[in-house]
């Protein structure tokens, strides 16, 4: 993990193209919602009794298997707009000199390794303490996908041509589809879409080591799953090469976002019925429907950032978008109800009991905010 200091620029200089703004403002609103804001509609809904945001708190849940809701769109949308940035950036590894190459290699298997390890530690590695117990230990994680579906991006962007990224992400597709509808083994697999009898189910208890998430049968981070999630890194590839292409024509650009983001999301729910759309296995029927709110929100940031240049109110967003992974392991490893609850529990409990929740909430979420606006004012950008 480096620390690198850099110019504030980064959100403000015109000298940055200014979708970039729009890039960190998504991923700092897509973050927004796992350090605590989720639990704000709850909260609104016990004060105001408003069906609106009893509705709302619902779609801060994950969906209990097949379906989707809202908050089952915040993992894959870090994916893809990953894989955004590295369509931005796309060159062919051939393209650096040997030196350059070298480097890319290195940083690329570092960052695998990094963001692997880093998901074991969020994951509290083992509950039983040192010395490790190597058996009791969660090896799949939230970070550790992020960081595979990155690495497959980079190797396809720096030794591919565009047609053949196009076909491997075509294969991949269709290739999982086939896999789930037709392999069996041991009663497993064959179109069996369950939370127990899937195909994920039986390559997760024969192949993954250590323990799966609360002992389930299948870890929503498992090893098959990781298939679907590169799709969305690859969609998001796609998506950053055609914001280059049409970055001076952003009207054009704009209407074939939304024009991908409501065909791939139409195409989702169609294969949903004989594929469900499920987070847990990461159908591709769930890649198209997150790929789909995924480009279509991408499309509203840059309607709003680039186009009509409203800007401020996406800045405190991008705050959190330039130190998301740092942030992110945070919400694990700090307990920010307690520092929250000591620095401001006078006050919170003082209010009437329905205003408790809320404010503990916003009081977390600020914290959270100021510590990221201190380091970038002071231009600590901490990159993986």
């Amino acid at each position: 993990m480096t620390t690198s200091k850099l110019a504030s620029a980064e959100i403000d200089s015109p000298k940055k193209p200014k979708r970039l703004l729009s890039i960190d403002a998504l991923r700092g609103f897509d973050m927004f919602w796992i350090l605590g804001a989720e639990g704000l509609f709850a909260a609104l809904f016990v004060i105001t009794g408003l069906s609106f945001f009893e509705l709302a708190a619902s779609e801060m849940l994950h969906s209990k298997w097949h379906g989707f809701t809202f908050y089952d769109l915040i993992f894959p949308l870090f994916i893809l707009l990953s894989g955004v940035s590295l369509g931005i950036a796309a060159k062919p590894i051939s393209s650096y000199s040997k030196t350059q190459q070298r480097e890319k290699y290195r940083h690329a298997i570092k960052r695998l390794a990094l963001l692997v390890g880093l998901g074991i530690v969020y994951n509290h590695g083992w509950g039983t303490g040192m010395p490790a117990a190597i058996d009791d230990i969660r090896y799949a994680s939230v970070l550790g996908k992020i960081g595979l579906a990155w690495f497959v991006g980079a190797m396809l962007v720096w030794h591919c041509q565009v047609k053949t990224q196009a076909i491997v992400t075509a294969a991949l597709f269709f290739g999982y589809w086939l896999m789930l509808a037709f392999v069996s083994i041991d009663g497993y697999g064959a179109g069996n879409y369950g939370p127990t009898h899937s195909l994920n189910a039986w390559v997760d208890q024969t192949f993954l080591p250590g323990i799966r998430y609360q002992n389930l049968a299948v870890d929503p981070e498992g090893i098959l799953s990781n298939l679907g999630s590169v799709i969305n890194g690859m969609v998001g590839v796609f998506v950053g090469r055609l914001m280059m292409t049409e970055k001076h024509l952003p009207k054009v650009l704009l209407r074939n976002l939304v024009l991908i983001g409501i065909i791939a999301l139409a195409s989702g729910w169609l294969l949903h019925t004989i594929l469900p759309v499920n987070k847990t296995l990461w159908t591709p029927s769930f890649v198209l429907v997150t790929s789909g709110w995924s480009v279509l929100f991408l499309a509203f940031f840059y309607y709003l950032i680039d186009m009509q240049n409203w800007q401020a109110w996406a800045k405190p967003f991008a705050i959190i978008g330039m130190n998301s992974i740092i942030i992110y392991l945070a919400t694990s490893l700090v307990k920010w109800d307690y520092i929250a609850n000591s620095l401001f529990g006078g006050f919170i409990n003082a209010l009437s009991a329905p205003w408790q929740a809320l404010w503990a909430i916003i009081a977390v979420l600020a914290l959270q905010w100021l510590l990221l606006a201190w380091m970038f004012k002071h231009k600590i950008f901490i990159k993986v």
